[in-house]
């Protein structure tokens, strides 16, 4: 059975002066990323690694997950940044098959329409929300639409 845990990057700054690709997270947003991954540990769900898009505000939101999950630095997939979510369905259908649970920090839209397309709920995922999401599945490679069962949700702002 694989698992998937689906976490929106942390509130970003809207400031001039950044390119979208390197706007950083905001304090807030750095806060959050930290309560939430308390949140996770709190309910002991821990994935084996994490893959987010090179963004710096995913990349920042992975890093602090990950530290305060004690996983691995996290993996970069240039392909999540600014995704559909057939183009992250492609991600996930290539993520190693030796972790059955992983952790994926994305964007929205994509991230929201990727957790419709993979389990028919319609939920949007506001800033460093996250979604569990577990499959029948034993192979990364075999999963598509409406494939998983949302375990659990959870945002800062619930």
């Amino acid at each position: 059975m694989k698992k998937l845990l689906l976490i929106r990057h942390a509130k970003a700054t809207h400031e001039s002066g950044y390119i979208d690709f390197d706007r950083p997270l905001k304090q807030s947003g750095m806060q959050d990323a930290v309560f939430m991954a308390g949140v996770l540990k709190g309910h002991g769900i821990i994935p084996e690694i994490i893959v987010t898009s090179p963004a710096l505000r995913t990349l920042t939101t992975a890093q602090i997950f990950t530290e305060h999950l004690n996983l691995p630095t996290p993996n970069t997939d240039k392909k999540i940044y600014d995704a559909s979510e057939f183009t992250l369905v492609n991600v996930i259908n290539n993520l190693p098959n030796e972790n059955d649970f992983i952790g994926l920090v994305g964007h929205n839209p994509g991230i929201s329409q990727l957790l419709h397309y993979l389990t028919g709920q319609t939920r949007d995922l506001p800033t460093c929300a996250v979604a569990l999401i577990s499959f029948d599945n034993d192979d990364w490679r075999s999963i598509s639409s409406e494939d998983g069962h949302l375990e659990f949700y959870d945002s800062p702002k619930e």
